[in-house]
């Protein structure tokens, strides 16, 4: 009988690629994929450390996957573990520790899949990580969206961040070997693929090339697919990129653009190489220019000294601009980083008030998007998952749309009108079908 893996992760779309990866050696090998919900026999998790919660979460998911199966075989790789592996040690029932170098070299470095009196650890010095490890989605996984990660590392010395700890520094796939994995998603079938990375936008620096020269050249690639950006820093979102999404039908027209404060002081505490007039520029060039782009923001509450007044500097700030929606994180004390040792500690219920405000801000933000976006028609890939009956899919700019289930829509651009929105906050649509008739999809209310 096969062994059944699960695999967990947390985080990042980079690590959804990673952990495909990884799935897929266990696949090749004959192990048997499981829902990291069920039983297995090993589980496999590949955890985030951005925040005190993203730990605190790997460590429930590991008890809970010994729960099921206390002979359940443990191994804990990603950047909680490149960071914490004594830490992860701690925890009874854990095997293996990889860091971000050992991560791909699971098969090499483990021999059997026998439980452990003590964990092992094996974790390169940060300083060591300087290769590439190629990461995409596989057949491990079953997304109809692919990750592929084309950059790994930061050189960003962000006063808050742990990542450039944890992932070393900036570094990218080689630009022939990224066309051609890139070549062979489309002909697995993909229709949208998703390019990754820590810091995407850095794509290149260290290869003569960069990424508007990468995407200039992933669009000329013949089939039917999109290109998503992931996260992109708005100092290396330059016109040229812009300019390029707004003319290429093959890139969607969605942006994600961290801001993490609107306050001058603590944009400037937090060591981020833009000023609130220079984001300001880069959001507005693309709202103007990418005709009904969807932009997100990532903004953090609750860093060492931010005051009232700085808070809402930032909630105005994002007021006004024509961004449609927010990803909020309430600043977390990380260890080895500068701003554990800033002055102003922000209370944790304040912090968490101010949290909650901007994602109310968020919510307005984007349903305001979506009402804008009524009556205009859109290509949506739906995604296989049967939510009672209805199936999901995103438009280009990233509105979330809901129709009922049909099989032959699964992984396949479909021409859709936007009718109205539900009272989950999903879109509505008509849909047009393969034979071209339309069908109207009924309310999910």
């Amino acid at each position: 009988m096969k062994k059944k893996v699960a695999l967990h992760t947390l985080g990042c779309k980079l690590n959804f690629s990673e952990t495909s990866t990884i799935g897929n050696q266990f696949m090749q090998r004959g192990y048997s994929i499981v829902d990291a919900k069920e039983k297995a026999d090993i589980y496999v998790f590949n955890t985030c450390t951005v925040t005190e919660n993203a730990d605190r979460e790997c460590r429930q998911l590991i008890r809970s996957a010994l729960r099921k199966n206390p002979s359940a075989y443990i191994i804990v790789t990603g950047c909680y573990a490149q960071l914490r592996p004594e830490e992860i040690a701690g925890i009874n029932g854990v095997d293996v520790i990889l860091g971000s170098k050992e991560k791909f070299n699971l098969f090499r470095i483990i021999d059997d899949f026998n439980k452990n009196d003590l964990a092992c650890i094996f974790v390169s010095p940060t300083v060591s990580l300087t290769g590439f490890g190629e990461a995409h989605s596989t057949n491990a996984d079953s997304r109809t969206r692919a990750y592929f990660k084309i950059q790994d590392g930061c050189d960003y010395k962000c006063s808050f961040c742990t990542i450039p700890l944890a992932r070393g520094i900036s570094r990218s796939m080689d630009f022939k070997n990224a066309v051609d994995e890139f070549k062979g998603l489309v002909n697995n079938g993909y229709k949208e693929i998703i390019l990754t990375g820590v810091n995407v936008g850095d794509f290149g620096n260290r290869q003569n090339t960069d990424l508007y020269k990468l995407l200039k050249e992933l669009v000329r690639v013949d089939g039917e697919f999109r290109i998503r950006l992931s996260s992109i820093e708005p100092n290396l979102l330059s016109d040229d990129i812009i300019g390029l999404i707004a003319d290429e039908e093959k890139l969607c027209d969605h942006l994600h653009i961290p801001l993490q404060s609107g306050s001058p002081v603590i944009l400037k505490a937090m060591q981020r190489r833009y000023t609130i007039s220079d984001y300001k520029k880069v959001i507005g060039n693309a709202a103007d220019k990418i005709k009904d782009a969807g932009i997100g923001v990532d903004v953090i509450v609750g860093s060492p000294g931010e005051t009232d007044e700085d808070f809402w500097l930032t909630y105005n700030f994002i007021k006004d601009l024509p961004v449609s929606y927010l990803h909020v994180f309430t600043y977390s004390e990380r260890p080895d980083t500068l701003a554990i040792n800033l002055p102003g500690r922000v209370d944790v219920n304040e912090r968490k008030k101010r949290n909650k405000i901007l994602r109310n801000l968020s919510e307005k933000k984007r349903l305001l998007f979506y009402e804008k976006m009524l009556g205009k028609e859109f290509d949506v890939l739906f995604e296989n998952e049967n939510h009672r009956g209805k199936m999901m899919g995103f438009t280009s700019n990233y509105i979330r749309v809901a129709a009922d289930y049909k099989q032959d829509l699964i992984n396949r651009l479909t021409k859709v009108n936007l009718t109205g929105i539900d009272d989950r906050g999903l879109c509505e649509c008509n849909i047009e079908d393969i034979n071209n008739s339309v069908d109207l999809v009924q309310s999910l209310k």
